[in-house]
């Protein structure tokens, strides 16, 4: 066997990385907005194969087997309808998702860390209630102490968020890459603007 044929054949499938599917729930709704519910073009396609889900929209890009040519899915959607989680993980994605990626201090975009509005030395426990995002120069001011001490003042009051409300917030967030067959599935539910 030739050496190049060998190489060629192994990097072939890389350049496919690019052909994500959109996973759908039996409802034709995004399984979730942010991160914008994925497969790569390997799972949809086993999915399809195993008649789990159904092939909303394709990319022009096929995949060979010996005996099959299938075209790349880029919108499925399962044929079992997923319930969405009620309860919110308390996690440290979920509450930069909450806080819309901003510190809660001064606004500021980018590194974020958080922060105990009351803190930990003080009494404060690690719960929705009282833990922010912040950025690192406003953490590092605010340090142990409490608010009232310090100028700074929280954009708004920290709170555990609803599923449905994080699902909203996601929404504002798109991922860098939306392919064009994904658009008609992905806002369709979103109220409009009167």
């Amino acid at each position: 066997m030739d050496g190049d044929f060998r190489t060629d054949f192994v990097r072939t499938p890389g350049a496919l990385k690019q052909h994500p599917a959109l996973v759908l729930n039996a409802d034709y709704r995004p399984l979730s907005y942010y991160p914008l519910s994925l497969w790569p073009w390997q799972d949809a396609i086993k999915a399809a194969w195993l008649e789990r889900v159904d092939i909303v929209a394709e990319y022009d890009e096929e995949v060979h087997s010996p005996s099959t040519v299938i075209r790349i899915p880029s919108v499925v959607v399962l044929k079992d309808y997923v319930k969405p989680q009620k309860r919110v993980a308390f996690t440290r994605f979920n509450l930069f998702l909450r806080d819309e990626f901003c510190c809660q201090y001064c606004g500021a975009r980018g590194d974020l860390t958080f922060d105990h509005v009351v803190p930990r030395a003080a009494g404060g426990v690690t719960s929705w209630e009282n833990v922010v995002a912040a950025c690192s120069p406003c953490n590092l001011r605010k340090g142990s102490k409490p608010l009232h001490r310090l100028d700074m003042f929280l954009q708004k009051a920290p709170r555990q968020p609803g599923a449905e409300e994080l699902r909203n917030t996601g929404r504002k967030f798109p991922p860098n890459h939306l392919h064009g067959s994904w658009m008609d599935f992905l806002y369709w539910d979103a109220e409009l603007d009167a």
